[in-house]
């Protein structure tokens, strides 16, 4: 763990959408939401920001190659294969990818419908 450099934007990030569920019909309350599940690939030197929150869109992520730097509160943590994070509603944060491997993530979320 370090101190957090600022957050650049977007870069060297490639998203796959693996599947989607709408949760209307099977969650009382639901409506208009829709569980979520992306591949995010972050080549060395690639950025996921910038500075986000996931107030109102809770998800969880788990790194399958590579390692991610976390920055969040300050503070970058590095993750690596076998490994993830929740992002609650209390997160604000960006991601980027240090290492010389490609880096490569799953995320899941639950999002407003498009």
């Amino acid at each position: 763990m370090n101190i957090e450099p600022a957050a650049p934007e977007t870069k060297g990030v490639t998203v796959m959408l693996l599947a989607t569920i709408d949760l209307g019909p099977e969650i009382e309350g639901m409506a208009g939401r829709q569980l979520r599940m992306r591949k995010v690939t972050i080549e060395p030197g690639g950025v996921f920001g910038p500075l986000h929150n996931h107030i109102d869109r809770p998800g969880t992520v788990y790194i399958l190659q590579g390692t991610i730097t976390d920055h969040r509160n300050g503070v970058a943590t590095d993750y690596g294969p076998g490994v993830g994070w929740p992002e609650d509603r209390n997160t604000t944060h960006w991601l980027e990818n240090r290492g010389s491997e490609t880096a490569v993530e799953i995320s899941v979320d639950i999002v407003r419908q498009a």
